[in-house]
């Protein structure tokens, strides 16, 4: 079966691997579509060899349907319209025994630490299934994962009606974030560098600015009345932007670290202790976060052909990830399977 691997120095391989029967507890997944991130961008710049092996089927974003099912595995059939949630914990270590399975001490991130979904027959544990309604399409199905990214990043910075949230960084992550914490109640504004993007954000009904072109400290000022935000989501992963994030946040208000940054960054910590700010991180999801994303794809929240630029082959995914760095597009579909489409 075909399948796309990071063999290293920024380079992807499309080739032929073996496929297999699912194990006990396993499910095999016929892969339709998979998304590509800014984590599989992370890999593929070499960012994360000290944490992959190579050559790595990379790939965490994706829908399909089941194809197979291992022993001991009740509940599920072949044909069966599927994401995955791809987090693997132990259930030993502090974390876990705290109710905090998501973020476990030895997580096992599949398609990082693990085989991903970028192959057309995919084998995963069973407790990973997260079942897709009929009325959602394999290629709105991959989008549930970095929708589930979004509302664990608002449920965590509990945000509540009526307050008034900054996201800066208008890219996927940051436009469903937006999106996530007005369905939530809140007002939002979105910081974003590139035009074409403010123009899209702007389009959904948020107001954004280029900090370039406009104070973005007077202008939070003057749309808060003075206060600040209550949430400042920093979803850009750029070193000046995590410095100025606190100057925008009210007294008492909330910092949330969603993006990924490589190396550590420098942090305005006078103004943390200042305006006794609270600054959070917020890493992955829970189920909870996953069946609250079925939900809002389901009842058409999430704008999905804004978010799904275009559909490429396994053969264009390094074509792809150009442009995913280069801001040509949104969100970019690699179809994995013969079976893709519209289903």
């Amino acid at each position: 079966m075909r399948s796309v691997a990071y063999i290293g120095e920024s380079r992807l391989q499309v080739g032929e691997v073996e496929g297999r029967p699912p194990g006990s507890g396993e499910v095999r997944v016929r892969v339709a579509y998979v998304g590509l991130c800014g984590t599989d961008l992370h890999i593929l710049h070499g960012n994360m060899d000290a944490r992959v092996d190579t050559p790595l089927i990379f790939g965490h974003e994706m829908s399909g349907t089941i194809d197979a099912v291992g022993d001991g595995v009740d509940g599920w059939s072949v044909g069966e319209k599927v994401t995955v949630m791809p987090l693997d914990w132990d259930g030993t270590c502090p974390a876990c025994q705290a109710g905090n399975e998501h973020i476990c001490q030895n997580l096992d991130f599949i398609g990082i630490d693990s085989p991903g979904a970028l192959q057309e027959l995919w084998n995963v544990p069973a407790r990973t299934l997260v079942r897709m309604p009929d009325r959602i399409a394999l290629d709105a199905a991959a989008l549930v994962e970095p929708v589930a990214v979004a509302v664990h990043d608002v449920r965590r910075s509990e945000l509540e009606p009526g307050q008034r949230a900054v996201v800066i960084g208008g890219g996927p992550i940051g436009v469903l974030i937006a999106i996530v914490a007005r369905r939530f109640g809140a007002d939002v504004a979105v910081i974003e560098l590139d035009a074409a993007r403010r123009a899209q954000i702007e389009g959904l009904g948020f107001p954004s600015l280029d900090p370039r072109q406009v104070d973005q400290v007077e202008w939070v000022e003057e749309w808060t009345a003075g206060t600040g935000a209550d949430v400042v989501f920093e979803v850009s992963g750029a070193a000046s932007a995590v410095f100025g994030a606190t100057a925008l946040a009210k007294v008492r208000g909330t910092l949330v670290v969603v993006a990924i940054h490589p190396t550590p960054r420098e942090i305005d910590l006078q103004r943390v202790f200042w305006r006794e700010l609270r600054l959070l991180g917020a890493r992955v999801y829970q189920r909870a976060d996953f069946e609250t994303a079925v939900e809002l794809i389901a009842d058409g929240v999430i704008p999905v052909d804004l978010m799904i630029t275009r559909i490429v082959s396994m053969d264009d995914t390094q074509t792809a990830f150009a442009d995913l760095e280069a801001g040509r597009a949104m969100k970019i579909l690699v179809e994995v399977g013969p079976e893709g489409g519209r289903a």
